[in-house]
């Protein structure tokens, strides 16, 4: 029998699946963080060897004969002591095949379509767009990190949703469902009179924190957007535009694929994106990206071909 491995390693988790050349999933694992860029070396090769020895159960190693990857920083690979950790891992659970790191970019592209060539859009904590074309990623829009760029992220949207319950704290009691969730989750409560010092407190709750923690505010945009909130509602667009925008750089042709955690679980975001989309490249197709495992493991397969 003929499988290939797939690979999503990031900050939080490890996922690996094992498919047939066809894409039947015959084994999967799952374990914690595994990218280097975000634990220690011995930790990272660890989680990963954990993965991909769940993933293994019961099967035989020898029988993967292409794997790959998904995993943002790449270039950390080029390091001879990163590269002997992770292969030395691999070969320690019978793998007789290299592990090629590729670029999350190009795995969450797989993860949503065949086609070689077509564009990607992704919003998560981050967001940017590229065009892929037969394999490579030739040209890419933002994705430029939170200070500069990320527009339409989940940072960008927990810092719109942030600014404006700072705002209305200075001057009334906030009634609308998305200012009185972000003052409950930063403060605890919303609180009973308008003031500065109301202001500063949720300032100061959220400088205490580093600025990317703002993206846990995101959901609660998406939440009060499904409750018909106006101000959500209008920073949903906002984000929309932005990301359609972002995409309009580098799109040519050839599908679209929606990537990242705000695009594939924030259906008001997701749904304003789509209807930009309709509308500016009309025909089209439009899809959603499954799990990286599975893009990283299509792509291993297509190694074969």
């Amino acid at each position: 029998m003929t499988l290939v491995l797939g690979l999503d390693v990031g900050g939080t988790s490890s996922r690996a699946l094992i498919t047939t050349l066809d894409g039947a999933r015959v084994g999967s694992g799952r374990a914690g963080a595994g990218n280097p860029v975000s634990v220690p070396l011995a930790d990272a090769v660890t989680s990963v060897a954990d993965a991909v020895r769940a993933a293994l159960s019961g099967l035989d190693p020898r029988d993967v004969r292409a794997a790959v990857m998904g995993i943002a920083g790449t270039g950390r690979f080029t390091d001879p002591v990163v590269a002997a950790a992770f292969g030395q891992a691999f070969a320690g659970l019978g793998l007789t095949v290299p592990v090629e790191p590729v670029g999350d970019v190009l795995v969450a592209y797989a993860a949503g379509t065949a086609e070689p060539c077509g564009s990607v859009l992704i919003s998560g904590t981050g967001a940017i767009a590229a065009r892929i074309d037969d394999g490579e990623m030739v040209g890419t829009a933002d994705g430029i990190g939170w200070l500069l760029g990320d527009l339409g992220s989940g940072f960008w949207l927990g810092r719109e949703a942030a600014a404006l319950t700072a705002r209305e704290l200075y001057t009334r009691v906030p009634e609308g469902h998305l200012a009185r969730s972000v003052a409950t989750t930063v403060l605890g409560t919303v609180p009973d009179a308008a003031s500065r010092q109301a202001a500063d407190d949720l300032i100061g709750a959220l400088h205490d924190q580093p600025p990317r923690h703002l993206s846990r505010l995101a959901p609660l945009v998406s939440e009060a957007a499904e409750h018909g909130d106006p101000q959500a509602l209008a920073i949903v667009d906002r984000a929309a535009a932005h990301l359609a925008d972002c995409l309009d750089e580098v799109h040519i042709d050839g599908p679209v694929v929606l990537a990242g955690s705000v695009l594939t679980t924030s259906a008001p975001v997701r749904t304003a994106v789509t209807r930009l989309l309709d509308h500016r490249f009309p025909g089209t197709p439009i899809t959603v990206a499954g799990p990286g495992e599975a893009g990283a493991a299509r792509l291993a397969a297509r190694a074969m071909a």
